[in-house]
């Protein structure tokens, strides 16, 4: 059984997870307390970061980057980064999109300071972050909405990596309840269909302690 050492609320977790089920590749996930810098860990991934996979009688591959390109590679079907080098290059400008920008401006400031810190136990959430990410996901809900208003997806008109790897860190803020739906209806329709797709399942049971999700968090009709 192939094993992937994660944190439930790491978008470059949820990315992983999702694509392994939208492959329907059979994985046991491991939470790995990577604050923690165990020895046993560390013999994976000298780095000390998650996610790592672990292909049965294989080597660990790590960097979430490395991850989908691997998974993409050794189970090509379905294509989750398309099928023309004009198509592929999209959908990674797109990936690159909510990892550099929305992770830094939204998720890191919202998830990072009300999530990891809680669960380091030994650091203070950081209200201007929190209000900086709260504004600049307006922004980012509005592009979302720009591109689907001409595309059945993100990238295009098939499901990609693109959307895998926003609705990765848009659910992670989501538990919070620090989107605004109400305001962004595109936005809101996107991930209400990439929401009820079997993908998101496991990702939508997962809880912090201490903090309770909002109400729509698992909602599929929200």
């Amino acid at each position: 059984m192939r094993r992937l050492y994660h944190l439930p609320f790491d978008p470059a977790c949820r990315k992983i997870r999702i694509l392994l089920a939208e492959k329907k590749l059979e994985v046991k996930c491991v939470m790995e307390p990577v604050w923690e810098r165990r020895e046993t860990f560390l013999s994976l991934n000298p780095a000390g970061e998650v996610p790592v996979l672990v292909e049965p009688e294989g080597r660990p591959i790590w960097d979430e980057y490395a991850i989908t390109e691997y998974i993409e590679e050794v189970y090509p079907t379905p294509s989750m980064l398309g099928t023309t080098p004009e198509q592929r290059a999209e959908v990674r400008r797109l990936c690159a999109w909510f990892d550099r920008k929305f992770g830094p401006e939204v998720s890191k400031n919202l998830v990072g300071e009300k999530i990891n810190k809680r669960m380091l136990g030994n650091a203070t959430p950081n209200s201007s972050a929190i209000r900086a990410g709260k504004q600049n996901v307006h922004y980012h809900l509005e592009y979302i909405g720009y591109l689907t208003e001409q595309r059945n997806w993100l990238a295009g008109q098939e499901l990609s990596l693109a959307d895998i790897t926003a609705a990765a860190h848009i659910s992670a803020v989501d538990y919070l309840g620090d989107i605004p739906w109400a305001d962004h209806a595109g936005a809101h329709d996107w991930y209400s269909r990439f929401k009820s797709r079997l993908s998101m399942r496991e990702i939508l049971a997962d809880t912090v302690p201490g903090i309770a999700s909002v109400p729509h968090y698992t909602d599929l009709d929200f």
